[in-house]
């Protein structure tokens, strides 16, 4: 293997022996604008893709026919892109930090669930503005298998829409509509796997050896019970251990998920580049974000867990590379849901620029449930930070089970069994715990292990259901003030807050989830019902709780967005002595500062005004929610049951 100064001269000496032969291929436009503006980033991200591809595939004797492949791939990409989505790029490269803006909100959802098709979404776009979106991700939408297809993660095609659906242009068309109207489209990329029916499986099925090789397809159990070894199980009620027999083929399949998900094999540098163009198909249609499905799974190495390896790392480097030189504009979201430790190496510049935040997330839950935030205080102090130029997407809920993914390591450290721990939440969230207002379904609870993750929706999870079925109005209450608690964190603590729509009115769990053959075996079903816009209509009604929700979490999104301090990821979390307020400040790129109290409890909790002058915010606020004074006395600030205080300086 090269130095890395002898790298870089590989590279430039690569780059003098590629270019001409690329030209050649692409005569007829040398002299345009276009291919000069494409010459001049692929000089500017070479040298890294060089680097990147040569880690994945420097050691094969073919090395350098790939890599061309792969340019002349990313500049037919290049010359076939939308005039409109080069404007985006140039815009977009003129402000990089266009996505930490505190105008940033985000909205997920099916399509067929929210609106029937994706004509129906563009019928939607008048209410995604009225609640004030920015960023709209729609969950899988391509060719997948009938029946149980993992909720469309399952893909059979990339690029072609789910029939029922519609077409690519009408996926195209919405794009176009969303961008006028300043919305980024988001869209999943799923390349860790493809569904048992996508043409490459289909060609590996039918006997092509080619095709095969796209997959982990093997004679015997030898190395599959050798990789089994150091496997975790994923989805244990699905199928034990990580792969499936095909009978057709009398071979065994790698199938980390489920056995119709076949797991694509990176170490065939086709693979990278097919899937590089699947890729760079999508950002041709439209979409501004990839969130970037199952991430840690995508490389493999005998004798190790198969999550987290360092060249999963530079394969989404050399994806971002690709994207660096011929959709600048587009942008990766991590989706590793995994230790925070391992969350945080994916969220970078040359990696993934947006990355959920799953640690937020099943604290935020954690402290309901304990109504302390000693845990929340202690993770989210020293692991929000990220590098300059990246953002969190926050979330409460999302189409996925919840997991109670903290550090063991961090709970120790104050007190806190985290194996214990995680079976008293699941215990809580599924309403086996005595007193307890969640009620969640349990996901692949394992009974060997005793490990489960946690379906539902935020408001069943938060008590409304409970709530409702008894009609006690001041439980009710109580849930509806949870519900606003956990929406005014995500969209203060900084990064991009992310709504699962419908949790805007307060749906519950639909449990006729259970009536389908293809979902009554997957919980997470429980919380991803079809919007009923009959009852979505009540928004509009202060006198029912939808409208009670959605008018309260409207009220705080635009006072996010006239709030320059929630912009950006400068955020501070502070002790003001009371375990069960959660405390930050956040400051903005002109000094701005506002100082977030959140009371995690159904009772009063006071603060103590001299706790609160020590971060020098002075003696007078605007509390913002409220649109009220504060005057620091001798007196204790008081928060009501589940009260979020914004106060600015």
């Amino acid at each position: 293997m090269f130095e890395q100064n002898s790298l870089q001269r590989e590279a430039q000496r690569t780059f003098t022996r590629i270019l001409p032969r690329l030209e050649t291929e692409f005569v007829a436009v040398l002299t345009t604008d276009v291919w000069a503006l494409f010459r001049q980033r692929l000089e500017a991200h070479f040298d890294d893709l060089f680097e990147l591809f040569f880690t994945l595939y420097g050691e094969r004797y073919d090395f350098l026919f790939h890599l061309e492949r792969l340019l002349a791939e990313a500049a037919h990409s290049w010359l076939e892109r939308p005039q409109p989505l080069k404007t985006l790029d140039a815009a977009r490269e003129r402000n990089p930090r266009w996505y930490q803006s505190e105008q940033m909100v985000g909205g997920v959802y099916y399509v067929d669930l929210f609106a029937g098709d994706l004509q129906g979404m563009r019928a939607k776009l008048p209410y995604f503005q009225e609640l004030g979106l920015t960023y709209l991700h729609l969950m899988p939408l391509f060719k997948a298998p009938q029946g149980d297809n993992d909720g469309g993660y399952a893909v059979s095609d990339y690029r072609e829409v789910d029939a029922r659906l519609g077409v690519m242009d009408d996926l195209r068309a919405l794009a176009a509509d969303l961008r006028a109207c300043g919305i980024s489209l988001v869209l999943d990329f799923v390349f860790n796997h493809t569904s048992d029916e996508h043409r490459w499986a289909l060609a590996a099925q039918a006997g092509d050896e080619d095709h095969a090789d796209y997959y982990f397809i093997f004679p015997d159990r030898t190395l599959p019970d050798a990789y089994d070894r150091t496997l975790r199980e994923i989805f244990p009620e699905q199928h034990a251990g990580s792969f499936t027999f095909r009978p057709a083929m009398q071979r065994w399949v790698w199938t980390t998920f489920n056995s119709f998900q076949w797991d694509l094999n990176y170490r065939n540098p086709e693979v990278f580049r097919d899937m590089a163009a699947e890729m760079l198909f999508l950002a041709n249609a439209g979409a501004e974000v990839l969130r970037l499905d199952a991430l840690a799974f995508t490389w493999k190495e005998l004798g190790t867990n198969c999550e987290n390896l360092p060249k999963a790392h530079t394969l989404v480097r050399a994806f971002n590379a690709v994207l660096r030189i011929a959709a600048p504009g587009l942008l990766f979201k991590s989706e590793a849901i995994v230790h925070p430790d391992e969350v945080a190496r994916y969220i970078s510049t040359r990696e993934c620029q947006l990355s959920y935040n799953p640690l937020l997330m099943a604290l935020l839950w954690n402290s309901l449930a304990t109504r302390e935030v000693r845990l929340l205080r202690h993770s989210v102090g020293y692991r929000f930070a990220i590098p300059d130029g990246c953002a969190w997407v926050n979330y409460i809920r999302c189409h996925d089970d919840i997991g109670w993914t903290f550090d063991d390591g961090d709970a120790s450290a104050l007190g806190i069994n985290g194996y214990d721990h995680r079976r008293f939440l699941n215990s809580f969230y599924t309403g086996r715990f005595p007193g307890s207002f969640g009620r969640g379904l349990p996901f692949q609870e394992n009974p060997r292990t005793g490990d489960a993750r946690i379906s539902g929706t935020q408001a069943s999870l938060a008590g409304l259901e409970a709530a409702v079925r008894v009609g006690d109005a001041a439980e009710i209450e109580l849930a509806v003030r949870r519900i606003l608690l956990l929406n005014a964190i995500i969209l203060s603590i900084g990064g991009i807050p992310l709504i699962y729509l419908g949790d805007e009115i307060g749906i519950l769990n639909d449990y006729s989830y259970v009536e389908d053959a293809a979902k009554s075996g997957d919980s997470r079903w429980v919380h991803r019902p079809r919007i009923d816009w009959a009852q979505m209509a009540r928004r509009s009604d202060p006198s029912t709780l939808e409208g009670r929700i959605y008018g309260g979490l409207h009220h705080l999104i635009e006072l996010r967005k006239a709030t320059p301090a929630f912009g950006g990821n400068d955020m501070k979390v502070i002790n003001l002595g009371n375990d069960h307020v959660f405390a930050y400040v956040r400051t903005g790129r002109q000094g701005e500062r506002v100082l977030v109290l959140a009371n995690f409890t159904e009772h009063t909790q006071p603060i103590a005004a001299n706790e609160v002058r020590l971060y020098g915010l002075g003696y007078r606020f605007q509390e913002l929610i409220t649109a009220r004074e504060v005057a620091l006395g001798d007196e204790p600030i008081v928060l009501e049951p589940y009260q979020v205080l914004w106060l600015a300086a």
